[in-house]
């Protein structure tokens, strides 16, 4: 049996997950939030209650440090020698990690080289990772990327049709995201299903603020909706997805914005939100778009049709699909979406048992019994995902 901490660091905040492996049960769960800022605080989850502390907190190694102290001091364990593991979510790898890896200094050196694809994040998941490192030295810490399930794909369908020395000099192409929660839920639905992921051409929708589909085939991702960033692919709450480029120099043109100031425009004020006007949270929209507000039925239908798409391509691209999957806090929960997004999809041999999706809760499948592929609602966990990993590699060290 291990304890296993689950950490997912951000440039201010620090969420974390405790686990006891392998019977991966959450003994607790919580997030330090606002680190390096005004009023800092601690939340952990102890026994259904959730305890808030307010600690002064400079930087990421004070915050581990606090969260170890709440976690003593509500007995969640006794010493810090009792978490027996760290694994770490690291958003990017980029070509460099095909796999979860145990963090050594060489690897914290590479994670520095590849951060540059993702500015945003990949330099707080390093500060997370370095603060642990120096509090818990003696225990294996493992990094868990968000891109490397996605590795498998074909170079025909991770390279853009740009001069290839862009992808030599400066590594453009398609990366993927969302990488852990693909390979969960694949991995479960196989299991659900009761047959090898090697006999299985899977589609997974997960779906949340932000949203990406996977292509899994034999267990294996072929190809997935995000690109070099998050923002390509399916609408999303505040993300455009796909678009022509050639529309960031003339809204430049036309707006006055800089470059960086138009993605900023595609990354947090478009998708949903901007389409609608209304609200990026997909429940808004659909109530709005239920009150006759034309806009908020616009962004519903371009968000619904984008995903749709996807479905029809990637089953196409496989020569076929046994399984679909939703997942993620709107593909879990929305029966809305996932009867719209199956819609027209007959041809396939898809067919939706609209009680089984109206009434689906936790795990369900939610097709009928004469559909010729299974079709089912899988709640994503990622902290087990790193959990796992982290014992996998921390017991080979």
């Amino acid at each position: 049996m291990s304890t296993i901490i689950a950490i997912n660091a951000g440039s201010s905040s620090l969420k974390f997950q405790l686990l006891q492996m392998p019977e991966e049960t959450i003994i607790t769960k919580g997030v330090v939030e606002r680190i390096g800022l005004e009023t800092p605080f601690i939340t952990v989850e102890v026994q259904g209650e959730k305890k808030t502390e307010y600690p002064s907190l400079q930087n990421h190694e004070e915050a581990v440090k606090a969260l170890l102290d709440s976690l003593k001091k509500y007995n969640v364990i006794t010493d810090v020698n009792d978490i027996e593991g760290v694994g770490h979510r690291v958003v990017h790898g980029g070509e460099t990690f095909s796999d979860s890896v145990l963090i050594t200094d060489q690897v914290l050196s590479e994670l520095e080289n590849v951060s540059e694809l993702a500015p945003l994040h990949n330099p707080a998941n390093i500060v997370g990772i370095k603060a642990f490192r120096d509090i818990l030295p003696n225990v294996p810490s493992v990094a868990v990327f968000d891109t490397a399930f996605h590795q498998s794909i074909p170079k025909e369908k991770y390279l853009y049709g740009v001069p290839y020395e862009y992808y030599e000099k400066y590594g453009v192409r398609k990366y993927g995201f969302h990488g852990t929660s693909h390979k969960y839920v694949s991995q479960r639905m196989t299991e659900l299903m009761d047959r090898p992921e090697n006999d299985l051409k899977i589609i997974s929708c997960h779906i949340g603020n932000g949203a990406s589909i996977t292509a899994v085939d034999h267990g294996a991702s072929v190809d997935t909706s995000m690109g070099f960033t998050p923002l390509a692919g399916v609408m999303m709450g505040t993300r455009s997805g796909n678009i022509d480029p050639a529309l960031i120099p003339y809204l430049m043109e036309k707006t006055g914005q800089t470059a960086a100031e138009v993605i900023d425009t595609l990354n947090k004020k478009s998708g949903l939100l901007g389409v609608s006007g209304a609200s990026s949270d997909f429940r808004d929209v659909v109530q709005q778009a239920g009150e006759g507000n034309e806009r908020a039925q616009t962004a519903l239908d371009i968000y619904l049709t984008r995903m749709h798409k996807y479905i029809g391509t990637y089953a196409a691209s496989m020569n076929g699909v046994d399984a679909v999957i939703f997942t993620a806090g709107v593909g879990e929960n929305s029966a809305l979406v996932r009867e719209k997004v199956m819609e027209g999809l007959e041809f396939m041999g898809i067919q939706i048992d609209k009680e089984k999706n109206d009434e689906a809760s936790g795990e369900a499948f939610i097709h009928t019994d004469d559909s010729r592929v299974a079709v089912a609602v899988v709640p994503t966990d990622e902290e087990v995902m790193i959990a796992r990993d982290t014992v996998r590699l921390g017991q080979a060290q």
